[in-house]
C-alpha cells in the first residue's frame, strides 16, 4: 500500500500527537513513523519509539547519518541556537534524502510537523501565518529543502500548530515518554547541545545515564576546547565540572 503520510517522530510527544491523529484520518498502512537516531538520545527515548510501534501498529524507519560527539568533534564546536549542525547533517539532511527516494519510488506524500506555535517566540514568529490544514511547499521551511521535493510530491503540513502543550498531553492520555514525568521540559538529543545551560544541567543531573552524559559532554569540551555552559553563570561552572568529572590519565583527555 502506498505511504500517504510521513511523521518525523524524535521521542517527543508533539511528534507523537502528530502521528496519534494521523492515524486518526489514515489507514495505519498508509502510515510511516521516520526517526532520525542521533546515537545521543537516552535509553528510554529508544524504548519509547519500540512502544510507539506496537502500541500504535504503525511501522517506524530509523536512519541514522552518524552521531552528535562525531558532529561535535568534525565542527569543533557546540550547536547553538544559531549553528544547529546536528540537526542539519542528523536530521534534516537524511530526511530529505530519504523523502527524496521514497517519492521516486512510489510518488508524493504528506509530511505532518509537530512544529507548535506555543512552543517558543520564535516557533511563533516563524509560523504564525500558517494554517494546520494546509498543504506547504518544503522549500518554505527552509533552504534546506530543495524545490525538486514539491516537483516530486512531497508537501509539508502542521496538523498541532495551534495545540496548547496541554492540548498534547490531554490527546497523548499519558501515552507520552516517560522522560517527560522524570522531569524532562523537552525530549531529543539527551542533552540537547544547543538548549540552555539549566536544561543541560538538568539532564545530567537526572539519572546514571545523565551522569555518563555529561562526563562524555565534559571531555568532548575538552578535545575540542569549547565550554559546555554558555551563559554568564556557566562560566565557573565550566571549569569546576571539568575537574570533577575525568579521574583519569590526563593523557586519555588529549
Amino acid at each position: 500500500m502506498k505511504i500517504k503520510i510521513i511523521v518525523p517522530v524524535s521521542g517527543g510527544k508533539d511528534s507523537q500527537a502528530c502521528l496519534k491523529l494521523a492515524l486518526q484520518e489514515y489507514e495505519k498502512e498508509e502510515i510511516l513513523g521516520l526517526f532520525c537516531d542521533t546515537q545521543f538520545e537516552h535509553p528510554l527515548t529508544y524504548q519509547h519509539i519500540e512502544n510507539i510501534k506496537k502500541l500504535y501498529g504503525v511501522k517506524i524507519e530509523t536512519i541514522c547519518a552518524g552521531s552528535v560527539p562525531e558532529i561535535v568533534r568534525k565542527f569543533k564546536t557546540f550547536p547553538s541556537s544559531r549553528f544547529r549542525m546536528c540537526t542539519d547533517r542528523l536530521k534534516i539532511q537524511p530526511s530529505k534524502k530519504f523523502y527524496k527516494e521514497l517519492a521516486e519510488k512510489q510518488g508524493g506524500f504528506e509530511v505532518w510537523l509537530g512544529m507548535r506555535t506555543g512552543e517558543s517566540k520564535q516557533r511563533n514568529k516563524a509560523y504564525k501565518k500558517n494554517i494546520s490544514t494546509e498543504l506547504y511547499p518544503p522549500h518554505e521551511f527552509g533552504k534546506s529543502f530543495p524545490k525538486y521535493l514539491e516537483k516530486l510530491g512531497v508537501m509539508f503540513r502542521l496538523p498541532i500548530l495551534d495545540w496548547s502543550e496541554y492540548d498534547v498531553f490531554e490527546f497523548l492520555n499519558s501515552e507520552e515518554n516517560p522522560l517527560y514525568k522524570m522531569g524532562s521540559k523537552r525530549v531529543g538529543c539527551f542533552p540537547c547541545l544547543a538548549s540552555s545551560d539549566r536544561n543541560k544541567e538538568q539532564n545530567f543531573a537526572m539519572d546514571e545515564f545523565g551522569k555518563q552524559q555529561k562526563e562524555l559532554v565534559f571531555n568532548l569540551a575538552k578535545e575540542i576546547g569549547k565550554p559546555v555552559y554558555t551563559s554568564k553563570s556557566g562560566c565557573r561552572r565550566n571549569n569546576e565540572n571539568q575537574d570533577d568529572i575525568f579521574t583519569g590519565c590526563s593523557f586519555c583527555a588529549i
